[in-house]
């Protein structure tokens, strides 16, 4: 009912990457730029999952889906450049206010320059195909995963969604320090997605046959239970650290963002140890 499979892993990474990506550009506030670090990251990753899957045990939905994933995502990230002279609203209506202010201090009226608002804006809509081609991928992997086709599909999509909502806050928090105008609500909202999405993932694991059997002993570790409570320390430090997270954001110093970024990088380690740990036990029990 579960597998350690490292075309689905990638698949399910880039999957939930573009899908979080959408929830941030749809906003229209964080800079053009961030899309195309995404998209090209993410779509990298969908062609190797599709070169690993054909290679090391194909599952046929899921491989084209993972190479559909690829080129819907480039497609994506070449519409952006071609209208990346547009930028986005939020940063043209940031760039006005400045302008405005500037103007206001000093007297002196300045030609308007930055974002082209005459150019047709990507649209963050563009982003949702890659994430929708890349579930029916998922879907496929879960079932070919055997075992009760209901968990196991929830599991592989779930984690998508886990994967993704962690790498993308801590590539947000990252952000910031090319965009440091930029205000907080986006990795707020990421990191809010990321403790939402926490407890479906660790109940998913936890659903016989599931991290329970480790527990009690039915599913034998290798190393006395002791992976099992490895498991358990990295899911609770993940829900801990999103908490640490939503705290720090609230200091008003832009240190605060930087120091919220490095806390995104532990979690991305015991996120990955939540979902990966699991995955090793589960599919060698």
């Amino acid at each position: 009912m579960i597998r350690l499979d490292a075309a689905t892993v990638l698949l399910q990474w880039a999957t939930g990457g573009l899908l979080f990506l959408w929830v941030t550009t749809r906003r229209r506030q964080v800079g053009i730029g961030y899309g195309w670090l995404l998209r090209a990251t993410y779509m990298v990753m969908a062609a190797g999952a599709a070169v690993v899957g054909r290679v090391f045990g194909p599952v046929p939905v899921r491989d084209a889906s993972a190479a559909l994933v690829a080129l819907t995502s480039g497609a994506a990230l070449v519409l952006s450049i071609v209208r990346r002279r547009a930028g986005v609203a939020g940063e043209r209506a940031r760039h006005a206010r400045r302008t405005a202010r500037v103007a206001a201090m000093t007297g002196i009226e300045r030609e308007p320059s930055g974002p082209d608002a005459s150019v047709p804006e990507f649209p963050p809509v563009a982003d949702l195909v890659a994430p929708v081609i890349g579930a029916v991928g998922l879907v496929a992997a879960g079932i070919a995963a055997g075992g009760p086709d209901v968990l196991a599909v929830a599991r592989t999509l779930v984690g998508a969604a886990f994967l993704g909502a962690v790498t993308d806050a801590m590539l947000l928090g990252h952000w910031y320090l090319v965009q440091p105008g930029l205000g907080r609500a986006p990795l707020l909202e990421l990191n809010r997605w990321l403790a939402l999405v926490w407890p479906l993932e660790v109940a998913a694991l936890l659903w016989p046959t599931g991290m329970f059997s480790v527990f009690s002993g039915t599913i034998d570790d290798g190393y006395g239970g002791l992976l099992g409570w490895f498991w358990a320390t990295c899911a609770v430090s993940t829900l801990i650290l999103t908490g640490v997270t939503k705290a720090a954001l609230k200091e008003r110093a832009y240190s605060a963002v930087m120091a919220a970024t490095g806390l995104l990088y532990l979690a991305i380690l015991t996120a990955f140890g939540t979902d990966l740990v699991a995955r090793a036990v589960l599919s060698s029990g």
